[in-house]
């Protein structure tokens, strides 16, 4: 599998996460699909993950597309693959993107709980995720 992320996960067997892994690039591909999007192949070494908290995927499509796709602990998401240079920049992009959208969800005004709720979340998430770019522990090789 693609390099992994650093970090002490002694808590997590390696069954755990090759099922967690697993999972998570099912997930990327299901997300695609459902964007019209369908995707060939994935680029092993250039995708990183965390387990349990996040994945992030260079997916190539069929069409030789190619995406950068987040899933985990967060909204699944996706980019096209001129927004960011590798995965721990893609992990920033998705970051201020998911800002972004916080902002204009509150900026729009809505008064629906689950949309303050998702930009809430959005926030939360985009603050863990910037967290993870700038640990420089974590993207040592």
């Amino acid at each position: 599998m693609s390099e992994q992320l650093t970090q002490n996960n002694t808590e997590i067997t390696d069954e755990q996460r090759a099922n967690w892994v697993r999972s998570q690039f099912q997930k990327a591909n299901e997300y695609l699909a459902t964007k019209g999007i369908i995707p060939d192949n994935v680029a092993v070494s250039e995708s990183r993950y965390l387990p349990p908290f996040v994945a992030v995927w260079k997916l190539n499509t069929r069409d030789k597309k190619s995406f950068w796709v987040i899933s985990g602990d967060l909204p699944t998401d996706h980019m096209p693959i001129s927004a960011a240079l590798n995965a721990r920049e893609a992990i920033r992009a998705f970051a201020l993107h998911w800002q972004l959208k916080a902002e204009q969800i509150a900026q729009a005004g809505f008064t629906d709980q689950t949309q303050q709720d998702f930009a809430n979340l959005l926030v939360s998430r985009a603050h863990g995720l910037y967290d993870l770019f700038d640990d420089e522990q974590l993207w040592q090789s």
